[in-house]
């Protein structure tokens, strides 16, 4: 008897490694905690504010990043809550350590179409930033955030835009911010953008998708989905961003994405393969025991 049970407890050692690898699913509890943030702590209302392009604030000087905000503008966004993530973007410039050898700031801009703003080889001080920031006017009608993610790797990340070379290992960062559900499709284009290096941070607001921002943050989700219930208190979370983007990071390692889906149909397999062993020795156990059943009758 002591072979199996050994057995037994190693399968289940297997099964709850193998488990593990699936903490992101649908409805799990860490996935949704991500909203809680807002909920729990930015609760309050700021005092009425206006973009003012020459105020400045405190920046961080640890690391310089290629930063690009990718902000919806959709008809959902009244002019108003448009006018909040203005001054959400001139505040988060306000934290930044801005210049050609620093951080270098863009802007794309989406709604059914995408335009983009300014590119990260536009803009090299706060002043001149915000000024472009004050300009952006919304594009109304449609949420094509998949669309607007594709156009910031292929015309924003690049190097004939302002970002610069692998070489540099300077942190590439999107900063997403949506109050509704993509009309098309943002996994994919989501995954590919991070796999070739860019950190993507998602903000939802008010009627967003929340499965929608978890398929296009990175990981884990905790530190890259933020959720606020209005535009009002956006503004809010430039703190969080700064405690975030002005630690040092260790240099983002690309993934190969074969060797991922490899690895998943490995740990899949292997699930697969311990389920039929956990149901065999349940067979052999349950036949042990009626046959110690029938020893003990005799």
């Amino acid at each position: 008897m002591k072979p199996l049970w050994s057995l037994l407890y190693c399968a289940s050692l297997l099964l709850s490694d193998a488990r593990a690898t699936y903490h992101l699913s649908a409805g799990d509890p860490q996935l949704i905690a991500a909203q809680s943030y807002a909920q729990t702590r930015n609760n309050g209302r700021p005092p009425t504010r206006t973009l003012n392009p020459a105020k400045t604030d405190s920046q961080c000087r640890s690391r310089p990043l290629d930063l690009v905000f990718i902000i919806d503008s959709s008809r959902s966004v009244r002019p108003g809550e448009f006018e909040k993530v203005k001054i959400f973007l001139a505040d988060m410039v306000d934290t930044l350590d801005v210049g050609t050898d620093a951080t270098r700031v863009a802007v794309v801009n989406y709604a059914s179409t995408v335009k983009i703003e300014f590119l990260l080889k536009d803009h090299f001080n706060k002043p001149d930033l915000k000024k472009a920031i004050t300009r952006i006017e919304p594009l109304a009608a449609g949420t094509m955030t998949g669309l607007a993610i594709k156009t910031a790797v292929n015309e924003a990340f690049t190097e004939q835009s302002g970002s610069r070379p692998r070489s540099r290992k300077i942190s590439k960062v999107a900063i997403i911010v949506t109050d509704g559900r993509p009309q098309d499709q943002v996994e994919e284009v989501s995954a590919a953008a991070r796999a070739s290096g860019i950190e993507i941070y998602a903000v939802g607001v008010d009627r967003a998708d929340m499965r929608s921002l978890q398929q296009m943050a990175s990981i884990p989700l905790d530190d890259h989905v933020f959720y606020v219930e209005t535009y009002g208190v956006i503004e809010k979370l430039t703190s969080k961003f700064r405690e975030t983007l002005c630690e040092v990071k260790v240099e983002v390692v690309q993934v190969d994405p074969c060797k991922c889906e490899a690895r998943l149909a490995f740990q899949k397999q292997t699930q697969a393969a311990i389920q039929q062993l956990t149901a065999k020795l349940a067979d052999v156990s349950g036949r042990i025991e009626r046959l110690e059943n029938m020893v003990g009758r005799v």
